[in-house]
This record gives C-alpha cells, structure tokens and sequence, in this order.
C-alpha cells in the first residue's frame, strides 16, 4: 500500500490575491494591537449525527488574517508575523494513508504539504503537533478584529462585487425555475436550485437560503422552505453566494409569482421601494449609520398611517416610546456585509451602530413590511403579504455604489426582467 504513488498535485487552493491581501491585513491587527500575541483557529466541522458532519467553514477572522481555511490549523501572530499550525497531510510512507478516514488521503483526497502552503502564503508553518499556545477568546481581540473588518481593501471589495454578480446570477436561474416550482415541488425546489448555483460557483450559500411563498413571505427567517409556490402569492427570495474567499453577498427581492403584481402587491411593494429608496439616499460618507434606518422607517410609518393601520399619530409611532409600526417590520434595516452575512457583529456599539459611515464600508439596506396571515389588526386584502428588498452598497468618497443594482428596484422593472428571463 505504501509504494507505487506517483508525484500528485499539491497546489493549495488559494484565491489570487488572498495571501497578500492577508498578510496587508495582519499588519493592521499589530498595529491596532501592538505586543500582542494573538491565536485564531480555523475551528472544525460541527457535527450532524452520529459520526457525519456539515460541510466545513473555516472561521471569518482566521481567514481573514491567513488567506486560507484549513479545517483544524490554527495561527499565532506576532507583531504582524504568522505562524501557521496545520495537520500534515497522511500520504504514503504512512499507514494512516487507508486507516485514517480523517486525514488519510484515500479518504479524504490528496492534500498540499506543509512546504507548499508556506510557499502558497508566505508564512511560516509547522506540523500542528508542535503547537504551544492555547487557543482562547479574547473579547477585545474579538472586537478588534470587527473593527478592522468594518473597512474592506480593493481585493475585497473586488470579492464582494463577484459574490453579488454570482448571486444576481442566482437568482436569474431561481426565477427560470418559478412555473417548475408551482407544479409541485415548491419553495424547495428553488431553494435547491440557488443553492446548487452557489455551490457551483462558489463555496455555497453564504446563509441558509430564504425562500418564501404566500404565507410564508411575512416570516423574517423562512428557511424551512417546505411549502408550495403559489401562482396569485408573492415570492420573497433573500439569498447570497459566497465565493471561495468566503466573501458573501446578502441579496433579497419579492416577485409575483404568476409575473405579475395584484393591486394590492404592488401597493405593499411600492410603499417598500419608496422607504428602501430613502434608506439608499441616506447612505454615504459622514452619514451616521442609522440615518438610513430612520429615513426608511419613517417612509414605512407614514405610509402605514395613510393606510389607517397606525392607532396613533406618526411622530407618537416614530418616537422612542412608541414604534408601532414596528409590529409589521420587527427586525432593523441593514448591517454590516463581508466575510459573515451579518458582519462585524463582534465591534462595540459606538463603532457599529454609533458610527458614522466611511468610505471602504459594504453594507446592506433592507427596508420590508410583513402582514402576517393571522394578523387581525390588518384588513383581509393584506393578510399573507411579506415584501422585503435588500440590496449591498459600498460606500464610496463621493457617496455609495449600489452593488446589487443590476436587480430592478420597482415593480414594472421586476415584471419585465421576470418576463426576459422566462424566454
């Protein structure tokens, strides 16, 4: 077993740019941290059942100081210098080549070598075996590193811009599968279909794939997709590819499924495009983070008044100790896009959502109104309707860049790009 091997290809696979692009990286960490030790582990794949797991992904920060994502390697920084801890690869000369199902490459296929990833990466690496340090979580290490990733460099953006052409993508072939869908197999079928699309051209999706029909559109998170299309209902897709630097996009639109909005659809939609609109203007640099929150809010407060679905006036609602509009929109209007879908989460509040936006930033707006099916406080014609749009900008000197815009905004421009892309 152990002789007869040829020289396989050991290449690592590293996105171009990646290792540079992290070691740029590391020395913003050493120099927000100086004299500090710092160890990040790429983690490893949770358990399913039994003895199968998931699929692995390596941890945002790691990547993002690495370039890379080895299940289990771990990488202690100093000063901006990277040791990089992997398993070593269990080839021939070694009898867990056929007994090792975990790293045996009979198993598991052949792997780069330990010479190979530090020539891949520029770092220097050594055998797992040989680590020392512990491996912990350190809050403000944690926090640092979201801060830091709060301003994405051109190689990202650059990442960035392709997980959202992938994912605009995505969607066109979601869209081509909606008669297909309505048969029979339902909401499932199109999140299959998305998610092999992403796979395809990417790691995945970047988050469970949100694919909700009828009923189901007003549910924030509804991933359970076991429902069925419904011609005469609305279709809220919420979806994103994440490419193989683990950049992901974050991308949500609501289509009639039949191709075209009911009266009342497409007043629920424009009153949301109206507030998204708003969100979008109030997006730029010096802008504070939750300006686009409050302009979109209040978009969606007055329009709830105008439809008499607001018990109080809309300065009672938009105030601290009213917000009750905030029963048909529950969750906020953006955060944070890059390596997570919901990105940066570790930062501290005042450099969060206390900010003031600054150009390098990814972020996404996503205004919606849900009217639950079994909501009474709305009339009949409403009940069942849930309409989110999402869209990813880069904040740019001069204002933003709306990443996502090769998607219509408005209703007659979803209609006409759903009627293009069924020929």
């Amino acid at each position: 077993m152990n002789t007869g091997w040829g020289r396989p290809d050991r290449t690592p696979p590293v996105v171009p740019g990646a290792a540079q692009a992290a070691a740029a990286h590391r020395a913003r960490l050493a120099e927000a941290l100086p004299g500090r030790t710092i160890v990040l582990a790429a983690g490893e794949a949770p358990v399913r059942s039994n003895d199968t797991t998931y699929d692995f992904r390596p941890d945002s920060d790691f990547v993002w100081v690495t370039g890379c994502g080895v299940e289990n390697a771990v990488v202690v920084l100093r000063d901006g210098d990277a040791t990089l801890y992997l398993p070593p690869p269990v080839g021939p000369g070694d009898p867990g080549l056929w007994t090792d199902a975990r790293y045996g490459e009979l198993w598991v296929g052949v792997a780069p070598g330990l010479a190979e990833w530090a020539r891949a990466l520029g770092v220097e690496v050594r055998p797992l075996s040989e680590l020392t340090e512990d491996v912990t979580r350190d809050e403000e290490v944690g926090r640092t590193l979201a801060e830091l990733r709060m301003y994405k460099d051109e190689w990202e953006i650059g990442q960035l811009r392709e997980a959202v052409d992938r994912t605009v993508e995505g969607f066109a072939a979601v869209v081509r599968e909606i008669p297909t869908a309505i048969e029979g197999p339902g909401e499932r079928w199109l999140q299959g279909t998305f998610d092999r699309y992403a796979r395809a051209y990417g790691n995945g999706p970047g988050y469970a794939t949100i694919v909700g029909s009828g009923r189901h559109a007003p549910t924030l998170h509804w991933v359970r997709c076991d429902g069925p299309v419904l011609p005469d209902e609305v279709l809220l897709l919420d979806m994103g590819v994440e490419v193989k630097s683990c950049y992901t996009a974050d991308v949500t639109r609501t289509f009639p499924a039949s191709g075209r909005f009911s009266p009342v659809q497409r007043q629920v939609h424009d009153l949301v495009e109206e507030a998204h609109r708003a969100g979008l203007a109030a997006v730029g640099p010096g802008r504070r983070f939750t300006d686009f929150h409050h302009a979109a809010m209040e978009v969606i407060a007055r329009g709830l008044a105008d439809w008499g679905l607001l018990p109080v006036s809309v300065d009672e609602a938009l105030s601290d100790t009213g917000q009750h509009h905030r029963r048909y929109l529950v969750c906020g209007i953006g955060h944070h896009l890059g390596l997570d879908v919901h990105d940066c989460g570790r930062a501290a509040e005042e450099a969060y959502q206390g900010a003031v936006m600054a150009p390098g930033m990814v972020l996404t707006v996503e205004p919606g109104l849900y009217f639950h099916a079994h909501d009474l406080t709305v009339p009949p014609e409403l009940r069942g309707i849930g309409v989110r749009i999402e869209d990813d900008l880069l904040v740019t000197p001069d204002g933003l860049e709306v990443l996502s815009g090769a998607l219509p905004l408005d209703a007659d421009g979803l209609e006409k790009w759903m009627a293009a892309e069924a020929m």
